[in-house]
């Protein structure tokens, strides 16, 4: 199983990231956390590298929901859809949410996983260009 949704983009990589948070919250998600990635290497260890940032993407009523499931779900939680500069195209990455079900063996998850799925696969798939499908 591949562990992330991922689709390429030709809009610039901030117009790309406001249209990211969009499509998210279609979705039913919210932001709660934000990582540039990039500013932290540049910052923490003088290194340079392309636009990169990790939104750390949730919907709460999927969260209560594998909450319920398994307390320790948190461990895997918020969902994170990565956005970055790759060879002149933004790549916007989401983890495949079927992988907690795999991580954790915990069967009960597998509603949940199905619809983050799913709904973390609209919201990217929102977001290609004419011609170009999520990988």
């Amino acid at each position: 199983m591949d562990y992330g949704i991922t689709i390429r983009v030709s809009a610039p990589f901030a117009e790309a990231v406001a249209r990211t948070r969009d499509a998210l919250k279609a979705q039913g998600f919210g932001v709660l956390t934000e990582i540039d990635v990039q500013a932290t290497m540049r910052d923490k260890l003088g290194e340079d590298m392309e636009p990169y940032l990790i939104l750390g993407a949730c919907n709460p009523p999927l969260a209560h929901q594998a909450l319920s499931a398994d307390r320790r779900i948190g461990l895997l939680l918020p969902c994170n859809v990565v956005v970055r500069a790759e060879a002149g195209q933004t790549v916007i990455e989401a983890l495949n949410p079927q992988a907690m079900v795999a991580v954790t063996g915990e069967a009960s998850l597998q509603p949940v996983a199905d619809a983050a799925a799913a709904r973390l696969a609209a919201a990217l798939s929102s977001l290609q260009d004419a011609g170009q499908r999520a990988v």
